[in-house]
């Protein structure tokens, strides 16, 4: 048996308090096997000056986006998805997934990601890149209606649950796939009537954006008669297991039924943010029920993959739309990143337990700024970010070791990206506000 011993460090327990303790890692089952004090080990990390805690869960991204970074900037979402970004995403080819997914999943084991959920296309490079990568991955290719007629629009929704068949497990388990309607807003009724169903039948969950802007919650009021949720719930689509991404403009009744019907909706802050979609209601969310786990998005619409930062802007955010400086505290924050992402995924990761995935990484806090360290905890949210993580370990494998990714060549990963977005762009027809950086 091959085990990993992760010493000198403080290690986060589950009720938030921190335990200078060693961790011991089984590599062949990728578990933890003990926590306290150890000797041993065939490989040592150390962890010294460092929190060690479980790695972080990215519950909603587009990561081959990376491509796209800093292309669609300051637009409204219908004009930054209609004009802007589906126009070059129409001329995607396989290439430019895999190298958009390398570079993305680069920078999450970076900033201390060890688990993300992903909706995109050419899912099978995506799926490659995990399994070289050594991360987790739930995964699916994202089925939309808009632009295609009934056949193509039938074939697209096929092809996403052909994808949830075919890579459900792979990666040695690492992966799990979800059947991926883009949103209620931009599927054909009969589209989902027809092929959800089946998803059902075969035991996929759901994973779609919903109520994400003021202008989808109107259009689909106007076009059904329901707002997004319960038109949602009238199609099968609210099931233990989905995922429902941003819920940002959400009524009570629809936070009800996400309740009763145990959907956990994924908060992405940044990017609500940014494309000036609003503020998700997370505290009440949260109040009523409602499991709810925190995501990127994609990197053209964030820029960034960090949910350290992620997690402070979702604790500052909350505090601003209710005008309680305690409506979203940084436990809470921690576990939207951690435990709750996990249970998103339905992955045994989020605790540092016996039995639990070797899922972890440590948080290096000899910089000034975590001085004098009142709160460990809270620094954790609201002043580390991700270029303080010194290690990330998934699966009880080493993915990075003081700063040095070992699973993935980060320059090669760089110049590929580089030369594939010029690519893509070039295919497109589309200006590239970087070609003359190159």
């Amino acid at each position: 048996m091959s085990t990993l011993r992760v010493t000198n460090g403080r290690v986060l327990r589950p009720d938030h308090t921190l335990a200078s303790a060693d961790v011991l890692v089984d590599q062949e089952t990728g578990t933890i096997r003990e926590v306290g004090d150890i000797s041993g080990g065939d490989t040592v990390v150390d962890a010294a000056d460092g929190i060690v805690m479980p790695g972080l869960v990215n519950a909603h991204t587009h990561v081959a986006m990376t491509l796209m970074r800093g292309f669609a900037e300051d637009e409204p979402l219908e004009q930054w998805l209609n004009e802007t970004v589906w126009p070059v995403e129409a001329a995607l080819e396989p290439a430019d997934v895999r190298a958009g997914a390398r570079l993305g999943v680069a920078e999450m084991i970076r900033s201390g990601i060890t688990a993300f959920s992903d909706m995109y296309f050419e899912v099978p490079e995506i799926a490659a890149v995990v399994e070289r990568a050594g991360v987790r991955a739930t995964l699916g290719h994202t089925a939309i209606s808009v632009g295609k007629d009934s056949a193509a629009a039938h074939a697209d929704m096929k092809h996403s649950l052909e994808t949830a068949r075919e890579l459900d497990g792979a990666a040695n388990g690492r992966v799990r796939t979800t059947v991926q309607p883009h949103n209620p807003a931009t599927v054909d009724r009969d589209v989902l009537e027809t092929h959800v169903p089946t998803a059902r039948e075969e035991g996929f969950p759901l994973h779609y954006h919903t109520n994400e802007t003021e202008d989808e919650v109107a259009r689909v009021l106007e076009e059904t008669g329901r707002r997004p949720i319960v038109y949602a719930d009238e199609l099968g689509m609210l099931e233990p297991g989905d995922t429902l991404a941003h819920c940002v403009h959400v009524n009570d009744n629809e936070i009800d039924l996400l309740a009763e019907r145990g959907v956990t909706a994924i908060h992405n802050p940044a990017a609500n943010m940014k494309i000036a979609s609003g503020i998700a209601p997370v505290a009440r969310l949260r109040e009523a029920g409602v499991p709810v786990a925190l995501g990127t998005d994609g990197p053209a619409s964030n820029n960034d993959l960090d949910l350290f930062d992620e997690m402070c802007d979702a604790a500052m955010v909350a505090k601003i739309a209710t005008r309680d400086a305690a409506a979203l505290p940084a436990e809470a924050v921690l576990e939207m990143a951690t435990v709750e992402g996990a249970r998103a995924l339905d992955i045994d990761s989020g605790r540092i337990e016996p039995g639990n995935n070797a899922d972890l990484i440590v948080v290096d806090t000899s910089e000034p700024k975590f001085d004098p360290g009142h709160n460990p905890v809270t620094s954790l949210v609201y002043t580390a970010n991700g270029a303080d993580v010194r290690h990330t370990i998934c699966d009880g494998q080493l993915l990075m070791h003081d700063r040095t990714l070992l699973t993935i060549d980060l320059e090669r990963a760089q110049a590929d990206a580089a030369r594939q977005a010029r690519r893509l762009f070039e295919r497109a027809g589309v200006e590239d506000p970087g070609a003359e950086l190159a």
